[in-house]
């Protein structure tokens, strides 16, 4: 559902995870690449049960991957195989709110009072202080549903296998962030300029939520007709209240604080508009070109959305610059540096990122997750983003000047 712990360093009862059962509509071996096939083994190195990743680029598709689907049975990551991309989902939210503004449906600059009166309020929190653009630049001082939510109690096997058929609406997520003050109100004067930053889940069920009161539909509905549709995205899908990923899968595991064993934390409710979205490393990658390749957005709203913002709190990388629903770094070997989200979920870490002008995107998710060491949660980290550097550092346009907001 959320990739807090990677973004502020809390290791929050982020959570959503699932399993299940339906064919794969590619299951043929790709085409490897030896120098992947290094990064995939380092990460590996790290203690992750099972790595998978995939580069998309001009010249097809090249793939690797490491470790066992299960710890018990052995055997190989599937190619393709499905896996919760938790807050890369946020990515995919953005991109629909930009292209209702396209369409002239909403303004960057609207206030969410104008699309949902009274949703927020209480406590100091005012949804006439902020908008479209600071929900989705992380600019709003929302609090976090998920941190204000994580007790450290809760981060225990027995407490995940209590909670795992438990699902939430979005609106009882937005109750519980607006029951404390607003870590701050954006100026009044020009709220959509604000450039305080800090990582709210919340902004994206606000985000949801916006989408449905503008077009009258479910956000699932808008995301499979304008996004997982058009591009083909035959294995993308919003689970709603299933607790369950689709097979072939591999097993995630999630090692505790305090524990020492890995358990098995395949199963769970994974959130909304903030971060529920199952894909697969193909359909993740396809989205990733079509995005900065410009097919999904308008000029306009496609160089809104790389306006940026110093995210200062993301800890797993230095010099990180948040847009609208994407983040901007700097890469050895490219001036224009490289667009990213990345996504947590109990049991799965999700890590991707593409070059500026979507020639080429890489994808990946590490089927392990680190809450009982920061060490190796960190070590984890690092090897994912040497993984995606090494890949789409230098290269072609790697020249060029990026714009960066």
């Amino acid at each position: 559902m959320t990739d807090i712990s990677r973004r502020t360093g809390l290791a929050a009862a982020t959570a959503a995870l699932l399993t299940g059962a339906v064919p794969s509509a590619s299951a043929a071996a790709p085409r490897r690449a030896p120098a992947l096939q290094r990064h995939v083994d380092a990460l590996h190195a790290t203690g992750v049960t099972g790595v998978l990743a995939e580069v998309r680029g001009p010249h097809g598709r090249t793939a690797a991957r490491a470790g066992g689907a299960d710890l018990r049975a052995k055997d190989p990551v599937p190619w393709n195989a499905y896996y919760r991309i938790g807050s890369d989902t946020k990515t995919f939210t953005a991109t629909l709110l930009l292209q209702l503004v396209g369409e002239g449906r909403l303004k960057l600059t609207d206030t969410v009072e104008r699309w949902l009166p009274g949703a927020i309020r209480g406590h100091g929190n005012d949804g006439r202080r902020i908008t479209v653009t600071n929900l989705l630049r992380q600019t709003s001082g929302l609090n976090d549903y998920v941190a204000l939510g994580a007790d450290p109690d809760d981060l225990t096997p027995e407490a995940y296998r209590r909670n795992r058929f438990r699902s939430q609406t979005p609106e009882e997520q937005l109750k519980a962030a607006l029951s404390k003050p607003p870590q701050w109100l954006p100026d009044a004067g020009d709220p959509a300029g604000e450039r305080r930053w800090s990582y709210s889940n919340t902004n994206y069920v606000v985000a949801g939520l916006l989408v449905e009161a503008v077009t009258g539909h479910p956000w699932a509905q808008e995301l499979h007709e304008r996004i997982i549709e058009p591009l083909g995205l035959r294995d993308t899908l919003t689970p709603g209240t299933s607790s369950y990923v689709p097979r072939p899968t591999a097993t995630g595991y999630t090692y505790f604080p305090n524990g020492t064993r890995p358990v098995d934390t395949t199963l769970g409710f994974g959130g909304g508009a903030d971060g529920c979205l199952i894909s697969t490393p193909r359909d993740h990658g396809v989205f990733l070109r079509a995005l900065l390749g410009g097919r999904l957005l308008r000029p306009a709203q496609l160089a809104a959305m790389k306006q940026t913002v110093p995210a200062q709190d993301w800890v797993s990388a230095a010099g990180v610059r948040y847009g609208l629903g994407i983040a901007w770094r700097p890469v050895a070997g490219r001036r224009d540096g490289i667009w990213f989200h990345g996504g947590t979920s109990l049991g799965c870490v999700s890590e991707c990122g593409v070059t500026p002008d979507g020639t080429t995107a890489v994808t990946s998710a590490a089927f392990t997750l680190r809450l009982d060491s920061r060490e190796q949660n960190e070590k984890q980290s690092r090897a994912a983003l040497r993984m995606v550097d090494a890949v789409l550092g230098g290269g072609p346009g790697g020249g060029r000047s990026g714009a960066r907001g």
